[in-house]
C-alpha cells in the first residue's frame, strides 16, 4: 500500500468530523439539483410521430392488405359433401341460435376480410420508413463484470438501462454565503486549525465566489487547495550537510514518539547509505533506552548509552566524539521527554545544546520538534518554547493514526513557518514519510488523489 493509501485509511478514522462536517454543512441549507433530467421529456405536440423499430414487441406491421370484397360465395349442391375445414382456418361464422324473437338479421358483408391462406398470401415488400425517424432498438443491459469499480456495478437496473451512472445523480449545493462561512469557520476551528487561520482559510474559499452555488465536492476542492497552499512553503526534507558528523538533535514532550522517530529516521539514513550513530540521551528512564536498543537493531545502527541517572550533556558530548572517531555520517541524540513548562528541564535541553558546540560552534545542525497530533492547539505552544531554548529547525509530526484532527499541522505551518520534514501514521519502519502537502491535503479533506 502507498504512503498516500495509509494516510488516507489511518488519517482521523476516529475524531476527526471535518469531511463529515463539510457534507453536513451543504446539506444543511442545500438543495438537490439533478445533473440529468430523471424522465425523458414527454413528446411536444408539434413533435412528428416515431415510429417504434421494426421487430419490437410493440411494433406495428409496416403496411396493411386493402381490405376487398370477399367473393360470391359457391352454393353447394344438395347431397354433396361439405369441404373439409383446413387446418389453422378460423372456424366459419354460423348464425346465432334463434331467440324469442326470431333470428338475428346477418350482414351480408362481414366487418373483417377472410383471412387468405398460406398458399395464397402474396409477398410484399415492406414500405421504406426514413432511418431518422427509425429509432435504435433496445439492447439488453450489458452485463458488468465483478471487478469493476464500485461506481459502475451499484448504479441499479434503471441505471443500467438507461445509461444514467452516479455522476449524474442529483448533487445538493448551497448557496456561499455569510451563514456557510460562518459554519466553515467554525468547523475548521473544531478540526484544530485555530481561530486565525480558520478565518483567513475561510475567506480565501469565498472570495470570487460569494453568492455562487456551491456543491460539497467543490466545498473540498476548494479547501484542500487551500490547506496545499499553506503546507506548500514548509514541505521540506531534512537538509544534510557535508560536515561529519551532521549532529540531529530531537527533542519533544514526554510521549511524544521522539524514539520511534529516531529508529525510523535512522534505518532510512542507513539504507541509503549513509552512516549513522545513536545516543541514547535519556538517561532518566530505562525503558526508552531499552527501546532506542531495540530500533537500533533493526536497522543495525549502533546505539551509545550511558549509566541510568547520568548527565545528558556529558553523553552528547562523548557521542559526537565517538562519532568523529568513527566517521559517521549522522549523530542522532535521543532527549528526555520534558514540558514545556518545566523550567528546570528546559534548561537541562539548553545545557546539552551548549555543550555540543564547544565541540562544533555550529552544532546541532539540525534540531527536530517531535510532535502528538493529539495535542491539538497545545502544539503551538510546544513549537514555541521549544524554538526559543533549542533553535527549533524543522518538525515531524506523528500519531496522525490515532485521535488526531489533523488540523494543527495547517495552523503551525501558517504561524510559524518551521519545515515539515515528515509525519507519522503507524509503528512500521515505513509508517514514516516525508511530508506531502497535496497528498495531507487530500487526505484530511477526504479527497481522492
Amino acid at each position: 500500500m502507498s504512503f498516500f493509501g495509509k494516510l488516507k485509511t489511518r488519517l482521523f478514522r476516529s475524531s476527526s468530523k471535518l469531511e463529515e462536517g463539510l457534507d453536513a454543512i451543504v446539506e444543511e441549507g442545500g438543495s438537490a439539483e439533478p445533473d440529468a433530467p430523471d424522465t425523458p421529456p414527454a413528446p411536444q405536440p408539434d413533435d412528428p410521430p416515431v415510429d417504434p423499430a421494426p421487430g419490437s414487441p410493440d411494433a406495428t406491421p409496416p403496411f396493411e392488405p386493402t381490405p376487398t370484397a370477399p367473393d360470391a360465395p359457391i352454393e353447394t349442391p344438395p347431397g354433396a359433401p361439405e369441404e373439409a375445414p383446413v387446418p389453422g382456418d378460423p372456424a366459419p361464422d354460423l348464425p346465432p341460435e334463434p331467440g324469442p324473437e326470431g333470428p338475428a338479421p346477418v350482414d351480408p358483408v362481414p366487418e373483417d376480410p377472410a383471412p387468405q391462406r398460406p398458399s395464397e398470401t402474396v409477398p410484399l415488400t415492406p414500405m421504406e420508413i426514413p432511418p431518422a425517424e427509425v429509432p435504435d432498438a433496445p439492447q439488453p443491459p450489458a452485463e458488468v463484470p465483478s471487478d469493476a469499480p464500485e461506481e459502475n456495478r451499484n448504479t441499479g437496473l434503471f441505471g443500467r438501462l438507461f445509461g444514467r451512472g452516479p455522476s449524474e445523480a442529483p448533487v445538493v449545493r448551497r448557496v456561499l454565503d455569510d451563514e456557510m462561512v460562518e459554519s466553515l469557520e467554525e468547523l475548521l476551528i473544531s478540526a484544530d486549525m485555530g481561530v486565525d487561520t480558520a478565518l483567513r482559510v475561510a475567506g480565501n474559499m469565498a472570495e470570487g465566489r460569494y453568492g455562487r452555488r456551491v456543491s460539497t465536492q467543490e466545498i473540498k476542492e476548494l479547501l484542500s487547495e487551500e490547506i496545499a497552499r499553506i503546507m506548500e512553503p514548509v514541505a521540506k526534507p531534512l537538509p544534510l550537510y557535508k560536515t561529519k558528523p551532521q549532529v540531529v538533535l530531537v527533542v519533544g514532550v514526554n510521549g511524544s514518539g521522539k524514539t520511534t522517530t529516531i529508529g525510523k529516521l535512522a534505518s532510512q539514513f542507513q539504507q541509503s547509505g549513509k552512516k549513522v550513530v545513536i545516543a541514547a540521551g535519556d538517561t532518566f528512564r530505562a525503558a526508552a533506552v531499552e527501546q532506542l536498543q531495540v530500533w537500533g537493531d533493526r536497522a543495525g545502527v549502533p546505539v551509545l548509552t550511558a549509566p541510568e541517572g547520568s548527565d545528558p550533556a556529558s553523553l552528547a558530548f562523548d557521542a559526537f566524539g565517538k562519532a568523529q572517531a568513527d566517521g559517521a555520517d549522522l549523530l542522532m541524540i535521543d532527549t528526555a521527554g520534558r514540558l514545556q513548562n518545566r523550567q528546570d528541564l528546559m534548561e537541562e535541553l539548553a545545557k546539552i545544546v551548549r555543550v555540543l558546540r564547544k565541540k562544533d560552534p555550529d552544532a546541532p545542525h539540525n534540531t527536530l520538534l517531535v510532535l502528538d497530533a493529539t495535542t491539538g492547539q497545545n502544539a503551538l505552544s510546544q513549537v514555541e518554547t521549544f524554538q526559543k531554548l533549542a533553535d527549533v529547525t524543522g518538525l515531524v509530526m506523528t500519531k496522525l493514526d490515532g485521535t488526531a484532527k489533523g488540523g494543527v499541522l495547517v495552523a503551525l505551518a501558517d504561524k510559524f513557518g518551521l519545515p515539515i520534514h515528515a509525519i507519522g501514521v503507524g509503528e512500521q519502519l515505513d509508517d514514516l514519510a516525508p511530508f506531502d502537502p497535496e497528498e495531507f491535503a487530500a487526505a484530511l479533506t477526504g479527497l481522492e488523489q
